[in-house]
């Protein structure tokens, strides 16, 4: 049976009940949500593929328009809601998953409009898969009194929507013809560039990290359920995210995780600096090499990880930090890589974690304060939830969350890309551009798109 606990604070009572399934596609439940939670779905597999998560349907949205205190605000939201809620111990814990905007003082109005500063969801049907085993999770969460003919009859649409993932084929992921491309506002980014370069050599900033954007057209329109799973299968080693809302998707794969918490351990990654791939394994060595002793990439990767030095010393009471990055490799590029790990100090929680991470240097810049109003002024656009914080927590306080860059939003036959870099004294806007381009290139290709066209 459904558990339930009141609390005083509240009158919402939290149902949840937990079944464990045999062989369950992640990708196949997304899809069997298709017609009935279409605009309200979320995906999530982390970098091990140790961890899946989907879910259909929106039983309980927590969200805010606020600036300052809006880490604060869910974080509270969620441990009220938690508070409703009395699993068994056999039992998968409710997961709240969902994003913040980069930004939320940007207010120039953009295709990301419909996204509120905070955004995030528990499901009504939660698909959690962790080392090959599946469980499938019912959450309803109501000030009804009783409840009983309202999860019957969640069980039986639960039951439903496991049959046919395990029983229907996956369609055809066919992607949509590319028939239009555009680089958005080029000649601002490159004109930004230089502006930012000149307040640097000045001395004002350290360190600014400059986006831009390309919008893509197609002649139909591009399914929340293609999107994630051609993800899946051109970058394999990053993690995979998809975030639902109305008519809009915002996924991406991306190599970076902000935070992790797990049973009172914390883990974090600066990651900044970065270099093509080789075109064979000979010059994709000598690029690597080249990339750890390059003073501009060096620099700026330092930025970031003392940045996140500061923040564990401050949330944990003991940091192990490398003194030195070694090379992340994935499909399109190389990253200087520097894993950071601590001990979580009592009282200390995740969202404590993400608000004072983002945004790291390598999305922001140094100091980064006065790098966001640069960038609010600079680049002319908004950028959404993209190179901001999107992941997951349980009603333990455990979760992760990524960044979300080498990411994109679908709008129907649209999809907007985003990618940036790291301005510094030595920068030139040319090489920046060409730079932002293989950044692109593992949405394009996901999308269909060519880098070379």
């Amino acid at each position: 049976m459904p558990n339930t606990t009141g609390q005083q604070k509240s009158t919402l009572r939290f149902y949840t009940e937990t079944i464990e399934v045999s062989r369950l596609s992640a990708h196949a439940f997304f899809e069997a949500g298709d017609e009935s939670y279409k605009g309200k779905r979320f995906f999530w597999q982390n970098k091990e593929k140790t961890f899946t998560l989907v879910g259909l349907g929106h039983a309980h949205i927590l969200t805010n328009e606020l600036e300052g205190s809006r880490y604060t605000d869910i974080a509270s939201k969620w441990q009220e809601l938690c508070e409703t809620s009395l699993k068994e111990k056999v039992d998968v814990s409710p997961i709240l998953f969902g994003g913040f905007s980069f930004d939320p003082k940007n207010n120039i109005s953009s295709e990301w409009d419909t996204f509120p500063s905070s955004f995030f969801a528990v499901a009504t049907f939660q698909l959690v898969i962790r080392n090959e085993q599946a469980f499938v999770s019912v959450h309803y969460i109501t000030d009804e009194e009783d409840s009983t003919e309202a999860f019957e009859r969640l069980r039986i649409e639960r039951d439903a929507l496991i049959h046919t993932a395990q029983v229907k084929e996956l369609k055809v992921h066919e992607k949509p013809n590319l028939i239009g491309r555009e680089d958005r506002l080029k000649d601002e980014y490159l004109q930004a560039v230089e502006n930012v370069t000149n307040q640097i050599r000045s001395n004002e900033v350290n360190k600014v990290v400059i986006g831009r954007s390309l919008k893509l057209t197609f002649d139909n329109k591009f399914s929340s359920s293609t999107a994630i799973y051609n993800a899946s299968l051109e970058q394999p080693e990053s993690y995979l995210f998809g975030l639902e809302k109305d008519d809009k998707i915002f996924f991406g794969a991306t190599p970076e995780r902000l935070v992790k918490v797990e049973g009172g351990q914390v883990l974090s990654a600066g990651l900044a600096g970065s270099v093509r791939r080789g075109k064979n394994s000979m010059e994709d060595k000598e690029l690597g090499e080249r990339l750890l002793v390059d003073r501009k990439n060096l620099g700026e990767h330092q930025f970031v990880v003392e940045m996140i030095r500061k923040v564990f010393n401050q949330y944990c009471e003991e940091v192990k930090i490398p003194s030195r990055p070694k090379l992340m490799k994935v499909r399109d590029i190389q990253h200087l890589f520097t894993p950071v790990e601590g001990k979580i100090k009592k009282g200390a929680s995740l969202f404590e974690f993400v608000e004072a991470l983002h945004p790291t240097p390598a999305l922001g810049g140094e100091p980064r304060e006065k790098a966001v109003d640069i960038i609010r002024e600079a680049e002319k656009m908004n950028r959404g939830y993209y190179a901001a914080p999107i992941g997951w927590i349980n009603t333990d306080g455990d979760g992760e969350f990524a960044v979300g860059i080498r990411s994109a939003l679908i709008e129907n036959d649209q999809a907007y890309l985003f990618a940036g870099g790291g301005i510094v004294a030595e920068s030139s806007s040319l090489e920046e551009f060409e730079e932002t381009r293989v950044k692109f290139r593992p949405m394009l290709r996901t999308l269909g798109g060519n880098m070379n066209e």
